[in-house]
């Protein structure tokens, strides 16, 4: 039986998984798009809570293309981090593959300080 694209990701996901987690030094930055908006989010896998969240909802700068919403929200969670006393964080692309609107959002979170 042939896997959905939804199915292939979430495997790539959990295999990533294995080996990337956050702490409160270095949190998780994950990434999720839907066909119309972006979102991300900190999260300190070492009590299971999210630190700081973000989304192109948000981040809403009017009529543009979703790379750039997506590196407007990799900016806002830079910010948002920054207040809450963050530099660092490990990566964490969910499946997607590293190209279009999660390199935009991961370029832009290091455009706004963020280390990874």
């Amino acid at each position: 039986m042939k896997r959905s694209k939804e199915e292939k990701r979430k495997r790539i996901h959990y295999r990533i998984r294995k080996k990337v987690s956050g702490t409160a030094d270095a949190p998780r930055l994950t990434v999720f798009k839907s066909n119309t908006s972006i979102y991300c989010q900190l999260i300190d896998d070492t009590i299971g809570h999210t630190v700081v969240a973000a989304s192109s909802k948000e981040a809403n700068s009017g009529k543009v293309t979703k790379t750039d919403q997506a590196k407007a929200v990799g900016m806002l969670i830079a910010e948002k981090a920054k207040s809450a006393n963050i530099q660092k964080v490990t990566f964490d692309r969910s499946g997607y593959l590293y190209h279009g609107r999660v390199k935009a959002l991961a370029d832009g979170a290091r455009e706004g300080g963020l280390q990874f």
